[in-house]
């Protein structure tokens, strides 16, 4: 028998390697698949859209929550891999009563980098975890050489608009990205209006495509309100997914940064 603290204190114990793993995270699905588990995961959410094939071709076990518990059981997991945010607390607990439920807890880089380095050492990938993770941190080791760092707010939901505080991991992205977070002295996802933006000097606002998903319909209705701002479109996996795909962002925010400029 085997122990497993995960990033939430929780400890879980295994007698083997999982072979029946589900994944309740999109991001860790990703890892997961990365990390060459293939055969080991039979179950996802309907959110978890890579990679396609395992999006086309593995069981669905509901959304992040909302999961179906009578899947579940038919699964009949050795290994379940939640998220503190992301996951219901009510329905991991009772998840927790039939099987080993391992949950991060990611508000940074650094956590990120942890979980991966869990997550290989839980599923016998630690070799593959550790190589994952030399390769991020060589991508993000490369310096992005930054003129100014504009005055930002990133949105992640309309009605009502709701940005990132300084304790999430799309805020430690945005830092990254070179993006001054002008709700930084905030927590998790606070409510905000067009005044509050316009009060706070927002300079450039960005819209996520996860997990609402803005359109240019919704820089149209926001512009009139804020006719200082630019405002534009970024793809919210490159700020809020904290698996493997943190190889892309690097290249991804420097890029955003020269059409910013």
């Amino acid at each position: 028998m085997i122990s497993f603290t995960d990033q939430t204190g929780h400890t879980i114990r295994l007698s083997s390697k999982p072979r029946k793993i589900i994944s309740l995270v999109p991001s860790q699905t990703e890892l997961l698949f990365d990390l060459g588990l293939n055969e080991e995961v039979a179950g996802i959410t309907k959110f978890c859209v890579h990679p396609r094939q395992w999006f086309h071709n593995k069981t669905k076990v509901g959304g992040t929550k909302q999961v179906k518990m009578d899947i579940i059981h038919q699964l009949q997991p050795d290994l379940i891999i939640a998220n503190k945010e992301e996951n219901v607390k009510e329905q991991a607990e009772e998840l927790a009563r039939h099987y080993p439920v391992w949950i991060s807890d990611v508000n940074n880089f650094e956590d990120a980098c942890e979980m991966i380095t869990q997550v290989g050492a839980i599923t016998g990938k630690e070799r593959n975890a550790l190589s994952l993770i030399t390769k991020i941190k060589a991508k993000f080791a490369q310096p992005i050489t930054y003129n100014t760092r504009p005055r930002t707010a990133y949105l992640i939901w309309q009605d009502p608009y709701m940005t990132v505080g300084g304790d999430t991991f799309i805020h430690s992205m945005m830092e990254t990205a070179g993006f001054e977070n002008i709700f930084s002295g905030k927590t998790r996802y606070p409510e905000v209006t067009a005044p509050d933006l316009l009060i706070a000097n927002c300079q450039l606002l960005l819209l996520s495509s996860e997990p609402f998903p803005f359109k240019q319909k919704h820089i149209d209705e926001l512009q009139p309100l804020l006719p200082g701002t630019k405002i534009i479109l970024v793809d919210g996996e490159m700020f809020s997914w904290y698996g493997s795909r943190l190889l892309q962002g690097p290249a991804y925010f420097s890029k955003l940064y020269e059409q910013i400029r």
